[in-house]
């Protein structure tokens, strides 16, 4: 918090008790964010009124929204978001991702046109030309556990989405398999990558999206000269969309460890406001990159 207030990366809203965030801030100077607490807040009733509008089909009373608004944080902060009380939420270095997904998606629901929500990383390597000058989007790496053909293509439209207005450049998809346009035998794993591919352009006709390819085809001109000699992506990917989450997460955390890329996220795209979880083991550098793209995304 200390840092983003130096910076002048977003305005900070803290949740919680005066005492709390006392003690877990001290010999720091976060004296420009504001400290929000539920049990004294005079906005706490009219979050309250709103839940159980909100969710009275599920049998949401007064006192259940009290109760959950008093005590869990989350929720208290999502209805902050909802309310215009605050532009997004950042979360998880103390919770799970479902538990700062729930509320969000109990309560903002998936933004329109969007089928489904999931998550992506900023990767930024360092002394490379691949992607745009090293900066990528990996998608999803931390949310879709094993995502079907149409899953998938909503993934990378999303993907392409947020690639504009976070970076301002035009995308590049690849869609990511061991394959590349037929080169090995048609299983049910790259068939799946070869639905979802045929579904982007469907779907997206003007984006530029190849796949099924592999990953030295779309990053490399020289191997995407030899295997995808016609493709518009090929050697040239800024955006990569692994075929799950198994991929996924372990190709985001090689890229970051053994090239000593900075990776930022996971960050949720898909929900009407930002709300982003992060890692349980993350620094204080992940939050504060963390805290620079939701307000990115809230611009």
């Amino acid at each position: 918090t200390a840092q983003i207030l130096k910076e002048g990366i977003a305005n900070v809203v803290l949740v919680g008790s005066e005492e709390a965030v006392k003690k877990g801030s001290e010999g720091l100077d976060i004296s420009g964010a504001v400290v929000v607490d539920p049990a004294t807040s005079d906005k706490t009733q009219g979050y309250i009124d709103k839940l159980v509008e909100l969710r009275q089909k599920k049998g949401m009373t007064p006192e259940q929204a009290k109760e959950i608004l008093l005590n869990q944080y989350l929720y208290y902060g999502v209805m902050m978001v909802k309310m215009g009380d605050a532009d997004g939420l950042v979360s998880g270095s103390v919770c799970s991702t479902a538990d700062t997904l729930r509320p969000a998606l109990q309560i903002l629901k998936t933004a329109p046109d969007t089928k489904l929500v999931s998550s992506f990383f900023i990767i930024d390597v360092p002394n490379t030309t691949y992607g745009e000058e090293g900066m990528f989007l990996f998608s999803d790496c931390g949310l879709n556990t094993n995502p079907n053909a149409d899953e998938l293509s909503e993934i990378a439209i999303s993907s392409s989405k947020t690639w504009k207005e976070l970076i301002g450049k035009e995308p590049r998809i690849a869609m990511l398999s061991y394959s590349t346009l037929g080169s090995a035998p048609l299983t049910d794993l790259t068939s799946k990558v070869i639905e979802a591919t045929k579904l982007v352009r469907e779907k997206c006709p003007d984006l530029a999206v190849e796949g099924e390819i592999q990953l030295d085809a779309a990053l490399v001109p020289s191997v995407a000269n030899k295997k995808a000699p016609e493709s518009k992506v090929a050697g040239k990917a800024n955006i990569l969309i692994f075929p799950d989450l198994n991929a996924g997460n372990i190709g985001y955390k090689l890229v970051q460890r053994l090239a000593n890329a900075e990776a930022y996220g996971p960050i949720t795209q898909g929900i009407k406001k930002p709300v982003n979880d992060l890692s349980r083991g993350c620094s204080s550098e992940d939050i504060v990159g963390v805290v620079a793209i939701t307000a990115a995304q809230a611009k």
